[in-house]
């Protein structure tokens, strides 16, 4: 299963039995999942879920709250939305169950966000809005760089009743639109995890910030082992490079280069990857780092010179290319 699939199995389970809780939640979900229709010229309410489970769950609500025996459909679905749907409708008393949800308002508009007795509730009720609005139209990506909770808005105006809830649980959401379709976002990872626990997702809020640790975990191993062989590929670059000087300082000095700067260009040649420290224990007798860098240093030095009294090259120019 998918972890959208996950918080929504989760959620389903949940009945809390407070009555505003309830209706916050049943609410919020007929309001993202579809909201108001006309059918014959009458007022319908109507929600498209995608799980035959969600759907009887929903028509349960909708009797034992407001005792209204709802109609369930299959739907096929078409266009952006591929696969099978169920509809939970009621065509009769469906204006009534509209001003009852708020819905609708006194002059019988549709009302555009949601309504203010939801928005201005408790915090309790403010998670069962946000619950009811994910089990309509939420989803969850894998933890990692595009990690997201959405939540697809009928409107502008929804998104919007949708972030102030969130704001007031306590979580940082935003408002966006995606291809014409507002939608509401929240990206940080603690303020998913923060979402998922307050909704009563806890299972998937676990098994989610695991994951993200993981991930992390995972994360931070590639970027020592990149970070090493960059270090690597950088030691070798230096390393060619400074025997190629090396040798290019020996053949401009030919005979007149003194003994002991010859001795340090010999092993440096001669042990290519080794390090400084280690060219000093090879020369008899041994040498500190410090005396053989400055050998090699003064080796180079002195061909420079050279080279630029006699008009050649001097060793920068037997480096290759990228070294």
């Amino acid at each position: 299963m998918s972890l959208t699939a996950d918080v929504k199995a989760e959620l389903v389970a949940i009945r809390d039995p407070r009555p505003t809780v309830r209706v916050a939640e049943l609410t919020a979900l007929l309001r993202f999942a579809g909201g108001l229709h006309s059918i014959a010229g009458r007022v319908a309410v109507e929600a498209e879920v995608d799980t035959p489970d969600l759907a009887r769950r929903t028509a349960r609500d909708i009797a034992e709250i407001y005792g209204v025996r709802p109609e369930l459909a299959r739907i096929q679905g078409s266009g952006s939305r591929e696969g099978e749907y169920f509809a939970v409708r009621v065509v009769d008393g469906g204006e009534t169950l509209a001003r009852q949800t708020g819905l609708l308002d006194i002059r019988r508009r549709p009302v555009r966000g949601l309504p203010n007795k939801l928005t201005t509730g408790s915090r309790d009720d403010l998670a069962a809005v946000w619950r009811g609005a994910f089990l309509a139209s939420g989803s969850l990506s894998e933890p990692g760089r595009s990690a997201s909770l959405e939540v697809a808005c009928p409107t502008g105006e929804a998104g919007m009743a949708l972030v102030g809830a969130a704001h007031r649980i306590g979580v940082a959401a935003k408002a966006r639109e995606v291809r014409g379709v507002p939608r509401v976002v929240i990206r940080e990872a603690e303020a998913i995890r923060g979402m998922l626990l307050a909704i009563g997702a806890t299972q998937t809020a676990a098994e989610w910030d695991q994951l993200r640790q993981r991930r992390e975990v995972r994360a931070g191993v590639n970027r020592l082992v990149n970070f090493d062989d960059a270090n690597l590929r950088r030691s070798a670059q230096a390393a060619v490079a400074a025997c190629a000087r090396v040798e290019r300082a020996l053949e401009i000095l030919g005979e007149e280069v003194p003994a002991h700067l010859k001795q340090a260009g010999e092993l440096r040649l001669a042990h290519r990857d080794a390090s400084l420290d280690e060219l000093g224990h090879h020369a008899e007798p041994p040498l500190t780092k410090d005396a053989v860098a400055g050998r090699i240093r003064r080796l180079l030095a002195m061909a420079d010179k050279r080279a630029e009294q006699d008009g050649v090259p001097g060793t920068e120019a037997a480096v290759p290319a990228g070294s």
